[in-house]
């Protein structure tokens, strides 16, 4: 139980290329450079077939071996973050603007290395198609790459994703059967009142005060309306109203995010948000124009995959070192669109931060490169158990 030797052998290889990706972050649909270095290494590698475009700069590898009819799909994601990087380090981003901020650099670098051992041993009987998406980070790649066709064109039974996780050592994985992370859903609420003089508020209709009083009233979804059992979010993070201090205005606007596990709790969260957000408008005699748009889905695990992932895991880590039932993140990924299509599972592998290292989108995140071999013997244990050679 531990580390696969060949692939440590060429960790610092893995090291250097993930800093090189650090160093030349690109975001969505942008992943130009980064997916020229993958598809040319996976090119290196032997690869059966490599295939660019989808989805823009979407990579897909295909690696057979044996006669087997089988085929699985692995993921990574390629794409970085619009923030400015603030961790000084001599591989920090040479693109003002952009950052690995959330170790997708790492994620397509452990996929690299994993493709480069299974390469060479052909150690699985069918095939694997490793997948390089871009646009995860709000922009619904994974979505884009299902909706040209990627299982038409790449007919995976399974698919599996991985994510490191700076709360969790490096050495240890998380993973659950069932909802993993949320749905993630935009709230816009734009309010419109009768504008007026500061001091003369009688006539006018306030939106800014109409506005506060939904932003309390909203919570009441979650605090009132929810099962308590059930795990749901409702952040109102944007309140815009107003230029002058003697001003009321004529409008104001509401954005945030709503968070769920299911769907009767995301349906809930919408119909009540436009209840309330409509109802106390109406009672303070402000118009409000509600729009609900359904983003991320949940990205909910199967049984049977996420019970192969923990014994993969298993068998790099040991058992101890797997957890099987953390809780569930509130964040989202577009992996879920993925998931919706074939039976799968999302693991978290441990990025060894503590609890006070910098969380992913920070800027003064880094991905641990002594979890590198890790992921790699994850991925390849994961292909060698599921597509045993005869």
């Amino acid at each position: 139980m531990a580390i696969i030797n060949r692939i440590g052998d060429f960790h610092g290889e893995m090291t250097a290329w993930r800093r090189d990706l650090h160093a030349h972050p690109e975001i969505a649909f942008e992943e130009t450079r980064t997916s020229a270095m993958v598809a040319a290494k996976l090119r290196a590698f032997g690869f059966d077939e490599v295939h660019t475009g989808l989805a823009t700069t979407g990579v897909v590898g295909v690696l057979k071996a044996g006669s087997g009819g089988r085929a699985i799909g692995l993921r990574a994601d390629m794409d970085a973050l619009p923030i400015e990087e603030a961790t000084g380090l001599p591989y920090a981003s040479r693109n003002p603007g952009r950052m690995h901020a959330c170790g997708h650099d790492g994620h397509t670098t452990m996929l690299l290395g994993a493709a480069r051992y299974l390469a060479e041993t052909r150690n699985f009987d069918g095939t694997v198609f490793f997948i390089f998406q871009p646009a995860e980070e709000m922009m619904a790649g994974g979505r884009v790459m299902v909706e040209e066709g990627l299982f038409e064109r790449f007919p995976a039974e399974q698919i599996f994703g991985m994510h490191n996780w700076p709360r969790i050592p490096v050495g240890r994985f998380a993973m659950r059967p069932g909802p993993v992370m949320a749905a993630a859903d935009r709230i816009a609420i734009t309010l419109t009142g009768r504008g007026g003089h500061g001091a003369m508020p009688h006539h006018a209709c306030d939106p800014v005060v109409a506005g506060a009083q939904i932003v309390s009233a909203l919570q009441t979804i979650v605090a009132r309306n929810a099962d308590p059992i059930e795990r749901a979010v409702v952040s109102i993070t944007q309140f815009h109203a107003g230029d002058a201090d003697n001003v009321i205005p004529q409008t104001a606007f509401l954005g945030g995010t709503a968070r769920s596990f299911t769907p009767g709790m995301r349906d809930l969260l919408e119909r009540r948000l436009g209840e309330i957000a409509r109802g106390v408008g109406q009672a303070l005699g402000v118009e409000a124009a509600v729009t609900y748009e359904r983003g991320y889905p949940p990205t909910v695990n199967s049984d049977a995959e996420t019970e192969l992932a923990a014994c993969a895991a298993a068998a790099v880590v040991g058992g101890d070192q797997v957890d099987r039932a953390p809780a569930p993140v509130m964040g989202a990924e577009d992996f879920a669109f993925m998931l919706e299509r074939r039976p799968g599972s999302y693991v978290f592998i441990g990025n060894g931060g503590g609890e006070d290292a910098p969380m992913v989108h920070h800027p003064k995140y880094n991905f641990n490169d002594e979890a590198l071999p890790f992921g790699a013997s994850y991925w390849s244990k994961l292909v060698e158990q599921l597509l045993p050679a005869r």
